[in-house]
């Protein structure tokens, strides 16, 4: 019997992998990394600050005077953003500074986190990209199907992807920060099929912006016409991302058959019921209408809950002349 319920925990049992331990060393340079990053933000708003070097974490969490500087600061602080820059510039501190650097200012023109659900909701109406299950290390499986574009080529339908990117990082149980991606063309015409302009603009933000998220990329289903649309992005996949992807694996050596959905030979009958997922996942993920998290659950950063949620310059000015 099919269901339009999706799963948003791993399988009972599952074991997370990979596991990462680091040397004496490594933490050292993890450590500078994270201090290298908070000096970077002094610099960008150097009005607010006298001190720039030896007290530049202190003034930067007394004096945050941007609105998106809580959320800059979310992100640094999570447990797997420095580890995954470090281990992108495979150790070499100089590579890590300059990835962190270029990611911080992609977040603060991007905002991921504040991307609002009804700017993307008709990009997931159709169904081309759906969050559902794990695979046998736990990590959150997204679904990609082209053959469901909805929507012509614009902005959005990256902020859409983005908005998915953070919506599997939510899912992701403790200890585990990659995700896998499976991409099927069963239905993929070359209509629907991504320009390699657009798709050369996907992998940067996912090998530039993303770095060690992706754990595993499946390909499925690839009809010999498509066959150049690999050929034609292979210039853009860095040989990480490469040696990440499969073409026609046997899904279930992957996902577990309770996971995987059906159509792929799993157990997991599932039907996509747009208003349905869609209610899911948001209500999973905390999210608030404006693009933040609902309060009270610990999701916010700290500010923001104080604040009451306000997000934009002009909620804080108009809040402030109130209390004028």
């Amino acid at each position: 019997m099919s269901t339009t319920k999706i799963n948003t925990t791993p399988a009972p049992g599952t074991k997370i992998a990979p596991i990462y331990e680091y040397t004496e060393e490594q933490n050292k340079m993890m450590e500078e990394l994270k201090e290298v990053s908070f000096f970077f933000l002094t610099l960008l708003f150097p009005t607010s600050y006298t001190l720039l070097c030896a007290q530049y974490a202190q003034t930067l969490l007394l004096s945050p005077t941007d609105p998106y500087r809580p959320w800059e600061k979310r992100w640094l602080n999570q447990p797997d953003t420095i580890p995954r820059y470090m281990r992108a510039a495979k150790w070499k501190l100089p590579d890590g500074k300059k990835r962190i650097k270029g990611t911080l200012e992609w977040r603060r023109e991007f905002k991921p986190e504040l991307i609002k659900p009804d700017e993307i909701k008709i990009e997931d109406e159709g169904g081309k990209i759906v969050i559902n299950g794990f695979d046998k290390d736990g990590r959150p499986i997204i679904y990609m199907r082209p053959g469901r574009q909805n929507t012509e080529t614009s902005p959005r339908q990256l902020r859409h992807l983005v908005w998915c990117l953070e919506r599997a990082k939510d899912l992701m149980p403790p200890n585990q920060s990659s995700l896998v991606i499976i991409v099927d063309y069963k239905t993929t015409t070359l209509r629907t099929n991504p320009s390699i302009s657009v798709a050369s603009k996907v992998l940067t933000i996912l090998q530039q912006h993303y770095v060690e998220t992706l754990g595993r990329a499946i390909v499925t289903n690839l009809p010999f016409l498509l066959n150049f649309f690999y050929k034609g992005i292979s210039p853009f996949l860095d040989p990480v991302t490469r040696d990440k992807m499969r073409f026609n694996p046997d899904l279930l050596e992957l996902v577990p058959a309770s996971q995987l959905e059906a159509e792929f030979g799993g157990e997991y009958d599932f039907e996509f019921k747009h208003e349905d997922y869609w209610k899911q996942i948001i209500e999973t993920c905390a999210i608030a209408p404006d693009g933040t998290r609902v309060k009270g659950r610990g999701l916010n950063p700290p500010e923001i809950e104080e604040e009451g949620g306000d997000t934009t310059s002009e909620n804080k000015e108009d809040s402030q002349d109130e209390k004028r």
